[in-house]
């Protein structure tokens, strides 16, 4: 029992540091506080997926942090308890397309900018994982490592990985052979490896290499989902 109660004081204590950011924001008078984050910048396939979330004042998530340091099975777990505490919550994608059409700092910022906007209650104050967002009339406050430092991004950070994950497991269904399912579509050996053997398909980048490589070769060819 006693060793119990000092896990739970131990994780109450880590909790009061994670909301640093919070209590801040409400002592200046803010109420309606977001987090923000993205997953996704990095692959060479899929989507780049943001969330936005905002907590109540007292919201508790025992082992909540980073999503990359949570596993898979509790990051599930901890989604579906951060979208019934939360007084709001929202999740957005990006297609590899359109992340070609533009480039993926624009594509990120604009999978915020629909979260932020599909939000309700609507946000007063905005906690981002490292990225501005520029003319936002909202006040906004970018941290560095944001996903280990604030509790807010944290919940958002699980709640983009997940959704992420689940997609990128649907495309492993639809274009067998690459692993989606797997690496999520970063750039692992195994990926590189099925790429020479089978080529791009849809939902690769083809602004990002290798693909980009790949794409301007006089041999290429793109699988597509169903036959002509």
């Amino acid at each position: 029992m006693a060793a119990n109660q000092d896990d739970l004081s131990l994780e109450q204590q880590r909790h009061r540091k994670l909301k640093r950011y919070e209590n801040r924001a409400y002592r200046e008078g803010f109420r309606s506080i977001a987090g923000l984050d993205e997953v996704g910048r990095g692959p060479i396939a899929g989507p780049v997926v943001a969330a936005a979330v905002i907590l109540p004042r007292n919201f508790f998530l025992p082992g909540v942090n980073d999503s990359k340091l949570v596993s898979p099975s509790r990051r599930r777990e901890m989604a579906l308890e951060i979208k019934k505490g939360a007084l709001g919550w929202s999740v957005t994608a990006v297609s590899a397309r359109q992340i070609d059409c533009q480039n993926i700092l624009q594509c990120t910022r604009a999978a915020m900018r629909t979260c932020i906007e599909e939000l309700v209650p609507r946000p007063d104050m905005l906690l981002i994982d490292a990225v501005q967002l520029p003319n936002l009339e909202i006040r906004q406050y970018p941290i560095i490592k944001g996903d280990s430092l604030s509790i807010s991004i944290a919940c958002a950070s699980i709640l983009a990985k997940v959704e992420r994950d689940a997609v990128m497991e649907s495309y492993d269904g639809m274009f067998p052979g690459y692993g989606f399912a797997q690496h999520k579509g970063y750039a692992t050996r195994a990926h590189c490896l099925a790429l020479e053997r089978l080529g791009p398909c849809t939902i690769h980048r083809n602004s990002f290499e290798p693909v980009r490589s790949m794409v301007t070769r006089p041999d290429w060819f793109q699988p597509v989902l169903f036959d002509a």
